[in-house]
């Protein structure tokens, strides 16, 4: 690897970090003027591309479904942190923010990230192949945790619109811990192997170029495991990189929500293009494992981010409620009903058969462009 400064990491990976919170540091509670938000931007986008990095350098040392994991649950973290401060500062005008990030999120992770790693993984190489076992168990929680914590409150009776009681809430936040908690138990001791990438094809070596090995990342992937001191650096790296990530979309927000005022959209809209900042960097992480023909590290990320952000979304939201003023909506309304449905039932025709096309990226796709839309224009 070229240039290195500590350890074998490049010195942009090192630099990155540091600035973007510089940048999130001098941006903090403050109207960002034009030269300013150039700034927030190129620290976002930088930030995002440097998180990927170190994810992939700690993946490498601890190996799969570990590293997807870490990115999964880190990115979580930070995002639950996010949406517990702006409902304590917005007032009734965020009860929906959670229900809205969260199921953004999943439409984001299940259609966005799966569609966008079948498409670019099929156009190179035409069919991928996964584990049926790991993918369709992970559809299975994501589909109870969603109707669980964001369709049963539209229908429930105790309390007056899409909203939980107190009992309820604690129910559900129960539950999506468990399920969740039983799900990584499972994921990462008790069927670790159904979750790993499929062997990779054996392949002549004479026939493939230098230019064709370096483009799919195997110097990557088969490079030697980074040290323990290393991989401990990209983690906090990689923590760093996510909090300059989710504080400088959040110093950002302002910004949207006028221009989404502006143009007469609802303010869901808000919701759904943090969710879309918080997780570029799974989105790019996944991308570049299609490209590699990695398709389960993929889905892994994919359905692992949306398992993430549920079962541990609810559970923080429930007790922050404790202390939060005004109502709490959960309950999906009629379009996203459908829209969810919709997922589940293309998700569970594209994961039963362990091979996937370009056919079943472009359908998620699309399924996702129609939520995208319904969002702008419901």
């Amino acid at each position: 690897m070229t240039n290195t400064a500590v350890h074998g990491l490049p010195r942009w990976s090192l630099a990155v970090p540091p600035l973007a919170l510089v940048v999130l540091a001098l941006s903090w509670g403050r109207k960002p003027g034009v030269v300013l938000l150039i700034l927030i931007c190129a620290g976002l986008g930088a930030a995002v591309i440097a998180a990927v990095h170190h994810a992939e350098v700690v993946a490498h040392r601890v190996g799969e479904p570990f590293g997807t994991l870490i990115l999964a649950l880190a990115v979580t973290v930070i995002e639950v942190a996010l949406i517990v401060t702006l409902m304590a500062s917005g007032g009734d005008k965020t009860a929906s923010l959670a229900r809205d990030t969260v199921f953004a999120a999943v439409m984001i992770t299940c259609n966005g990230i799966l569609g966008l790693a079948l498409v670019v993984g099929s156009l190179r190489h035409k069919t991928q192949e996964f584990r049926v076992h790991a993918s369709t168990s992970a559809l299975a929680v994501m589909t109870a945790l969603v109707t669980l914590s964001l369709v049963l409150p539209t229908f429930t009776t105790s309390t007056p619109g899409a909203t939980f009681s107190t009992a309820q809430l604690a129910f559900a936040g129960v539950a999506s811990l468990v399920m969740y908690g039983v799900f990584v138990f499972v994921q990462t001791i008790r069927h670790r192997d159904y979750f790993l990438p499929n062997a990779d094809p054996v392949v002549d070596p004479t026939a493939r170029s230098a230019r064709d090995a370096e483009a799919d990342g195997e110097d990557e992937v088969h490079a030697a495991a980074p040290s323990s001191k290393v991989a401990l650096l990209s983690l906090a790296l990689l923590f760093g990189c996510l909090i300059a990530v989710v504080g400088l979309a959040k110093t950002v927000s302002p910004k949207l929500e006028s221009a989404v005022e502006s143009a007469g959209a609802p303010l869901a809209v808000v919701g759904v293009v943090i969710a879309l900042l918080v997780l570029l960097p799974e989105t790019v992480a996944a991308v570049r494992a299609a490209l590699r023909n990695r398709l389960q590290t993929s889905l892994n990320l994919a359905l692992g981010s949306a398992l993430a952000s549920i079962g541990l979304t609810i559970p923080a939201i429930a007790i922050a409620s404790i202390w939060l003023d005004g109502p709490l909506v959960l309950g999906l309304g009629g379009k996203e009903m459908v829209l969810f449905a919709l997922t589940v039932v293309v998700s569970m025709l594209t994961l039963a058969t362990g091979r996937a096309t370009l056919l079943q990226g472009a359908v998620h796709l699309m399924i996702f462009s129609s939520f995208l839309f319904l969002a702008v224009s419901p």
